[in-house]
């Protein structure tokens, strides 16, 4: 994986291993160099253990890589012979994960599609089921970005009781098959109640070492109408997992969805709109550090929860019989950067009180998605999807609705960013690759330096809209020196 990190997944049959600080597990390499691992999370689906370990300068040296051992550090005491080693997987050919619905199987790949926007045409590729010469093979019939859609085999000669992989097979010139850590699961949904009511509007983000900002964000959003909200953990190795466990005690719907592969957020936007499609009718799309805005909003003495819906199209509307006139299914919505604000930590009351000085001109939008109307191919552009024929797509104003991004923020929260964000098209902001890509910060260079003057930088106009209004309503008297004390400060 990047950053000479080695992903080691236990096996299913070996699932659960037990970690201990008396005696734990390290990567043995063939160089005789050993790493210490750490616990990573757990794959899902089936259940299998995961941990990382960091790839020894020796062993780098020399291709193929080979895989370590996982073994007891206790057992690596006893000199343990040298073994045979498989290659190792490389994280840029690889078909990470799988989703089945209702209708065929969608697979997650990296390694095929690699040049923005071209893709390979879906008869260059087969479905394969199984390993060895014991497979079933079915068409692909969609191939866009890391996205490949293909015919389930048929259930009476496979059954979901067989626990078997599933990859993508290179038909020609010769026939190669993609390594897959995937397996072919039952349909999988986010709710698995099938009676349970659609939820008008959503939110679903991808995120990665959040804990401190969740609680902010989720509080805000749910006040004015996102009844769900669904995060795809990019890895987290803070305290998120506490943080979500709180909002679900106090009776908010989160789940995480475990995500650990990084620079994939393109896949898994589209892999929600599949995974949420049962259980939610219109998704939003936006970060941890961009919250919903308009200024129509700003005489309100409390939120409501039919603030944002109501700017919504009916969906039985939009499951009518398409007419000639197309019907609007995705809502974009403009976005306003805010800068460090003269912070030089980060704002113990959050981001919407501490940071209020912004860019003057609007970069880029977010989107609200219908997502019964996204096209097969699941086809996106980070916070856009494709449609299907007979929708289209309505830019707000920004005097009706903004996204406040608070990219920009007090340095060591955004050099924290620098080397693991889940930019999609700055693979690694250390190369200089990509130079003028929206996801550089101008000024910065190619190394995680404070610039000359971070604390006053892209800051164009004090906006205090969303600042003034998050005050109003959610700061609560408190009797600690300060008075006042945000809904979301713990």
């Amino acid at each position: 994986m990047p950053d000479w990190e080695v992903f080691v997944i236990v096996s299913p049959d070996y699932t659960p291993l037990i970690f201990t600080q008396e005696d734990p597990y390290v990567c043995v390499f063939n160089t005789g160099e050993v790493s210490p691992t750490i616990p990573a999370g757990e794959l899902r689906f089936p259940a299998r253990n995961l941990f990382k370990c960091e790839f020894p300068r020796r062993a780098r040296r020399r291709l193929p890589f080979k895989q370590p051992m996982l073994m007891k550090s206790s057992q690596k005491k006893n000199n343990v012979t040298p073994f045979k080693q498989p290659e190792l997987l490389r994280w840029t050919f690889l078909v990470y994960d799988s989703l089945t619905t209702d209708d065929d199987v969608v697979l997650f790949v990296k390694g095929l599609n690699n040049r923005q926007g071209i893709n390979r045409e879906p008869n260059e590729f087969n479905c394969i089921f199984g390993r060895g010469n014991n497979v079933i093979r079915t068409n692909v019939t969609s191939s866009m970005q890391e996205v490949f859609r293909c015919k389930r085999p048929d259930p009476n000669v496979l059954s979901f009781e067989e626990r078997i992989t599933v990859s993508l097979e290179i038909v020609r010139p010769v026939p190669v098959v993609v390594p897959s850590v995937a397996y072919y699961t039952p349909p999988r949904k986010l709710e698995n109640n099938e009676k349970t009511e659609r939820a008008q509007l959503c939110a679903c983000t991808m995120v990665y070492n959040v804990g401190k900002f969740l609680k902010e964000w989720v509080l805000y959003h749910s006040r004015i109408g996102v009844e769900k909200f669904l995060l795809y953990d990019n890895g987290s190795d803070d305290d998120l997992p506490k943080v979500v466990d709180e909002l679900v005690q106090e009776g908010y719907d989160v789940k995480t969805y475990f995500w650990l592969w990084p620079k994939t957020q393109e896949a898994g936007f589209s892999h929600s709109a599949i995974y949420a499609k049962d259980s939610c009718s219109w998704m939003m799309y936006i970060d941890v550090d961009e919250f919903v805005y308009s200024r129509l909003w700003s005489n309100l003495s409390r939120p409501s929860k039919s603030l944002l819906p109501s700017l919504l199209p009916n969906p039985r509307n939009l499951q009518e019989p398409i007419s000639d006139k197309k019907q609007v299914a995705e809502i974009s919505i403009p976005c306003y950067e805010f800068g460090p604000s003269n912070k030089r930590s980060h704002p113990i009351m959050g981001v919407t009180q501490g940071y209020n000085c912004r860019r003057k001109m609007e970069n880029r939008h977010k989107s609200i998605v219908f997502l019964d109307a996204v096209d097969h191919s699941l086809l996106n552009v980070i916070h856009h999807f494709i449609l299907k024929r007979g929708y289209k797509g309505k830019k707000m104003n920004v005097n009706d609705m903004v996204v406040n991004h608070y990219k920009f923020q007090a340095w060591p929260e955004f050099k924290a960013k620098f080397r693991r964000r889940v930019s999609a098209y700055v693979i690694d902001w250390t190369q200089e690759l990509n130079p003028h890509s929206n996801d550089r910060t101008p000024g910065l260079g190619f190394s995680p330096v404070e610039p000359k003057g971070w604390p006053q930088k892209f800051c164009e106009v004090y906006d205090n809209g969303l600042k003034d209004l998050t005050w109003r309503w959610f700061a609560i008297k408190s009797p600690t020196p300060s008075r006042y004390r945000m809904a979301w400060q713990r």
